[in-house]
């Protein structure tokens, strides 16, 4: 019984948030958007990311703790996931959307929504390598990028995570990794689990 109405008070949170109502919308474009084009429009990530600088700052007990926690938010967001991008491991929209997520969120909760997304992104990732047969391909890549940056790193060259096309088991639109490990954190918030 107790957590059937653990239930209902996070599906009555949710129909009442905007923040929440309106980052998972948000979320839900970029990942179908991700899934069919590979790609998550800059109007997507910019305005999301305008309208909770907005929206969270307004809401707070004031504003300047409510745009500390969003500009906090959107910058952990960020920083999280630009050093994927320097190394060619992600593509600039995904790193525009989790600053943008980062926004709605703050910064600690986004240090937990980057945690969970990572997650969904390696089990999406393993469950892509074995539907397309080549998990092992997959495994050999990890393995020869992990030795190559220890080697750069341990000569003081800049590390290159890129790889040939050939070498590449396919592309994971990774947007659809963020939704899903946003989501699951907000939930997991919101029923107290983390």
């Amino acid at each position: 019984m107790q957590e059937f109405n653990a239930v209902l008070e996070l599906l009555a949170m949710l129909a009442t948030d905007i923040r929440m109502l309106a980052l998972f919308a948000l979320l839900g474009v970029a990942a179908v958007s991700d899934w069919r084009s590979y790609r998550i429009p800059n109007w997507l990530t910019f305005g999301g990311a305008c309208f909770a600088l907005i929206y969270v700052t307004m809401a707070a007990r004031t504003p300047a703790s409510g745009a500390a926690s969003a500009f906090g938010g959107l910058a952990v967001g960020f920083a999280a996931m630009l050093p994927f991008y320097a190394l060619g491991i992600m593509g600039a929209g995904d790193v525009k959307l989790m600053a943008m997520t980062g926004a709605f969120l703050g910064p600690q909760q986004t240090l937990m929504a980057v945690l969970f997304t990572f997650i969904a992104g390696g089990v999406a990732a393993l469950a892509f390598a074995i539907h397309r047969r080549r998990l092992a391909h997959m495994l050999g890549n990890v393995k020869a990028t992990a030795q190559g940056m220890v080697i750069s790193t341990i000569a003081g060259m800049r590390p290159d995570g890129r790889m040939q096309a050939s070498q590449s088991v396919g592309k994971l639109p990774y947007g659809v990794c963020i939704a899903v490990g946003t989501v699951v954190q907000v939930l997991a918030h919101q029923l107290g689990f983390v």
